[in-house]
């Protein structure tokens, strides 16, 4: 036998996942309300003690771990031009699975220090200018970083002329400061893995222990990365496959939890029609967007401004006054569950509504441009409307008879013909709620982690 355990310390659970990975098997499943504020293992024992009810006692020979707990990495990108290099960041940081608080270019002002220091991100990422290009705007950025007030890790991913000035204006008054390559070393290219590599190391070394998930290291071998960058890990595996394992191609995960809802594509997002071109920075190949306002219960409030209570009182069939009442009762006790058939009805619709906008503002859209010459189409980010698989995860879609329901909301809408989401997808469902644990799985068993997503992620 050759068991491990991979601990996902979730915002709202701890989730745990036993696998045998001599027989790529599940062995086991389970769950704890996250005790970050208290004691971290108090939710990791209450998790092991459902398992080992069902499994009995185990013995691990690895336990790897990822967390989003409290919130998840929160993180702040600062570059030159909003479109170019505070764009290359954004997603940079995005793809090492952090939380967006805000994006800043240009020179920044006595203002943005303020409201930078009031969001007391847990990284700050600094970018500006190409390999050789301007060198203005990032140094004095750094200079005003230095009035923050704050001690916070700061990722210079900039201009590399400038690099070395830049971590010393810095280390005059932040601890850490840590130089990685530019995130756009000449103008429309992106090199954004390194960034995102610098971002996962600083996490294990810094925000683990900020989030109190050291108590938990004597238990855990190895805190891998952010949970979403476990997802995003998974999610590549699946579609791209291994040189021994063959993938499931291009795709799509949604991922709905209590706070946020994570979009990941896996594809490249090249234009369909030929009469269409590109606008913008190159996509990656693996994409991942946030949205901080979409979620089930922390965000319930935000879902309801976002989407609007008509929209979710559509979905469900029910009166718009039912849907304001079930989605204050949530946010106010994040582990209240549907107790009526109404209550089933808006649950679903909320996570309807949750994919629906997360999908809107992930893929990529068509704009009609008027020229002398004729109409031309021109597209700003990917064309997913060629993927034929919806991945679902996150408690909403795992727990629920008719997970299909809620992922109607990827599928192309003829009413919104500009937006380039997938046009006739097949749904598949992570049942066993493994794909973190899968993510993390495949740092050091790939070919394994890829059979056991094929078997245990469903079509339905």
């Amino acid at each position: 036998m050759n068991n491990v355990l991979l601990i996902d310390f979730g915002s709202t659970y701890t989730k745990i996942t036993a696998v045998d990975v001599e027989t790529e098997v599940v062995l086991g499943t389970a769950h704890g309300i996250t005790t970050v504020e208290t004691d971290i293992m108090d939710g990791l024992n209450q998790a092991l003690s459902e398992l080992f009810a069902t499994t009995g006692k185990l013995e691990f020979t690895k336990v790897l771990g990822c967390s989003s707990a409290a919130g998840g990495l929160k993180m702040v990108a600062i570059g030159l031009v909003l479109e170019l290099t505070v764009e290359a960041a954004k997603r940079a940081a995005l793809g090492a699975g952090a939380k967006i608080m805000g994006v800043y270019g240009n020179e920044l002002s006595e203002y943005e220090i303020e409201e930078i220091a009031a969001l007391n991100p847990e990284i700050i990422l600094l970018a500006g200018g190409t390999d050789g290009g301007n060198k203005e705007v990032i140094l004095h950025n750094a200079k005003m970083l230095t009035t923050l007030g704050r001690d916070i890790p700061v990722i210079v991913a900039g201009n590399k002329s400038a690099a070395p000035q830049v971590v010393r204006i810095l280390s005059e008054t932040m601890t850490e400061v840590v130089h990685t390559e530019n995130v756009m070393p000449r103008l429309n290219e992106l090199n954004i893995e390194p960034a995102r590599e610098t971002i996962r190391g600083v996490f294990l070394r810094r925000i683990v222990e900020a989030k109190g998930l050291n108590r938990a290291n004597q238990f855990v071998d190895r805190m891998v990365m952010p949970t979403p960058a476990a997802v995003l890990k998974a999610a590549e595996l699946l579609g791209k496959g291994t040189d021994h394992e063959k993938g499931f191609g291009d795709l799509m995960v949604i991922d709905i939890g209590g706070a946020t809802t994570d979009v990941y594509s896996i594809a490249k997002g090249d234009p369909s029609k030929s009469n269409v071109a590109l606008k913008g920075l190159p996509e990656p190949f693996g994409k991942r967007t946030v949205e901080g306002d979409l979620g089930m219960r922390y965000s319930a409030t935000a879902l309801f401004k976002a989407a609007g209570a008509k929209m979710i009182a559509d979905y469900a069939g029910v009166a718009e006054t039912d849907v304001e009442a079930y989605m204050k009762k949530v946010e106010e006790n994040i582990e209240y569950l549907p107790q009526s058939t109404i209550e089933s009805q808006v649950e679903i619709a909320m996570g309807r509504a949750c994919t629906r906008l997360a999908t809107e503002r992930h893929v990529g859209q068509l704009e009609t441009v008027f020229t002398l010459n004729g109409t031309v189409f021109v597209q700003k980010g990917k064309d997913l409307t060629a993927v034929k698989k919806v991945i679902g995860t996150g408690g909403v879609i795992v727990n629920h008879q008719q997970p299909a329901g809620i992922l109607k909301g990827t599928v192309y809408d003829e009413s919104t013909p500009q937006m380039l989401k997938p046009e006739s997808p097949e749904f598949w469902i992570d049942e066993k709620y493994i794909m973190a644990s899968m993510g993390l799985l495949g740092e050091e068993y790939p070919d394994v982690a890829i059979r056991m997503m094929k078997k245990y992620i469903v079509r339905r």
